[in-house]
């Protein structure tokens, strides 16, 4: 049974609009989210006015790029220095049979705008390295980061909070992911407060050697996307402190709680370095604190 109060409610909201800079397609185009209570025709605008960066338009990525585009993200930001594979096609779906070969970056533009009109896509042809992520978050409201090695995560971490950029996290493996925020509050902890440091190399297999699951991506990544629009409308209640652990084979969902740690080397009280320069995203990715100098007793 349809509520008709509130459909009553909607037609009213979408009459009442003419002093709002929503075009009549717009107000077609996003009309579900104007009728919400929680969102409106003001949080369709902090869409519309929202900058997010995408890092990766792999398997998380597509699905965060998809529903970010469809949501009315006015700018998106897509980084990725990959091309398609045929291999990819089983979980990245904002790729086809013809992007094959194709920079994935391209093809993802390609995507929004044939998905909507309204949105500035940037592209960055970039593999993400220390001497570039500071340049390449600089400007965005939000970065949500769907790579898939741990060094390149160490680096988003690093520098996101150093820049205090909020960032959503994710990651799968084959039946399994996990995701998180970070909001850069003064109490909020970063994934060094979790993870110190990357485990050893070969320790965790990758996509390409482990398998993952089609459609696991998507749960993930639309999560993700979700938490990035929740930061935008300034609605609800983040994963800041909180990682959620998915379970695609007996499907749970499990949540544990990420204190910030005061020895934090990078969100900490008294942070081990200044900038990501100070670290070597290699292997372990670890971030040693220099020995104190000792006290003469003269």
């Amino acid at each position: 049974m349809h509520n008709s109060n509130g459909l009553i409610r909607g037609a009213n909201v979408l009459a009442g609009m003419s002093d709002l800079d929503l075009d009549p397609t717009q107000l077609d185009r996003y009309s579900r989210h104007i009728i919400m209570d929680d969102v409106g025709p003001e949080g369709q605008r902090d869409l519309l006015d929202a900058n997010i960066l995408v890092l990766g338009a792999g398997g998380l990525g597509s699905p965060i790029i998809q529903y970010l585009a469809a949501a009315g993200v006015g700018t998106l930001g897509i980084a990725d220095d990959d091309v398609v594979e045929l291999s990819n096609l089983q979980r990245q779906v904002i790729h086809g049979d013809d992007d094959v070969g194709r920079k994935k970056v391209d093809s993802a533009a390609a995507f929004v705008s044939e998905l909507n009109p309204d949105i500035d896509v940037e592209t960055h042809e970039v593999r993400v390295g220390p001497e570039n992520i500071e340049a390449l978050i600089d400007g965005y409201d939000f970065v949500v980061d769907g790579t898939d090695n741990f060094q390149t995560r160490y680096l988003v971490n690093d520098a996101c909070t150093l820049a205090g950029v909020p960032f959503s996290h994710g990651s799968i493996f084959q039946f399994e992911g996990q995701i998180t925020t970070f909001a850069g509050d003064d109490d909020s902890p970063c994934y060094r407060c979790m993870f110190p440091e990357a485990p050893p190399a070969g320790m965790v297999p990758n996509c390409a050697t482990a398998g993952v699951l089609g459609v696991l991506p998507g749960t993930v990544g639309c999560i993700q996307a979700t938490e990035a629009i929740k930061f935008a409308l300034g609605k609800g209640e983040l994963l800041d402190g909180r990682m959620v652990f998915y379970n695609a084979l007996e499907m749970e969902f499990d949540t544990v709680e990420i204190t910030k740690k005061d020895d934090c080397p990078v969100c900490g009280a008294d942070p081990a370095i200044d900038s990501v320069h100070d670290v070597e995203y290699t292997a372990s990715c670890a971030i040693t604190r220099e020995a104190e100098p000792a006290v003469s007793d003269d």
